[in-house]
């Protein structure tokens, strides 16, 4: 599970992603599959840069609170410590790691669309725990239920 920020238009968004994976080696790149109907992809459509954020277990409110809430009617970034990153992105300062891609291209996969990332910066804390994993979040009910 990884948390995706994007910010554009004067507007920022960010939402929890089950769908990601690295999907090339030469060159590196990422992809982070974004709901059609989830509020960060609107956004994420108009941006260059996209943030991808790692989270430990022990930070399971901040995947709540990513993935439970919905930028529709709640602005997040009041209730979490971020920074502006490199393009404009938006990183998350208490992620365990983080990385900033720029958007090379989009694919559309049904309800879901593929942000192609080449990732540009990135960052770490050390010694925070086993990783988020999709089974420490079933709990958490989405924003945006898929239509």
């Amino acid at each position: 599970m990884c948390v995706v920020t994007a910010a554009a238009d004067g507007q920022r968004a960010g939402c929890l992603v089950g769908f990601s994976s690295q999907c090339s080696m030469r060159p590196v790149r990422y992809v982070v599959w974004l709901s059609k109907a989830n509020h960060t992809y609107g956004v994420a459509r108009a941006a260059d840069f996209l943030a991808v954020h790692l989270l430990t277990r022990q930070q399971h409110g901040l995947a709540a609170l990513f993935g439970g809430e919905t930028g529709d009617r709640v602005d997040k970034f009041t209730r979490v410590r971020w920074t502006p990153g490199h393009g404009g992105a938006v990183v998350l300062e208490d992620a365990a790691a983080h990385f900033v891609g720029a958007v090379v291209r989009c694919v559309d996969g049904g309800d879901h669309v593929g942000f192609v990332l080449e990732p540009v910066r990135w960052g770490a804390r050390t010694g925070d725990g086993p990783l988020l994993r999709l089974g420490d979040a079933l709990g958490i009910r989405p924003g945006h239920p898929v239509d």
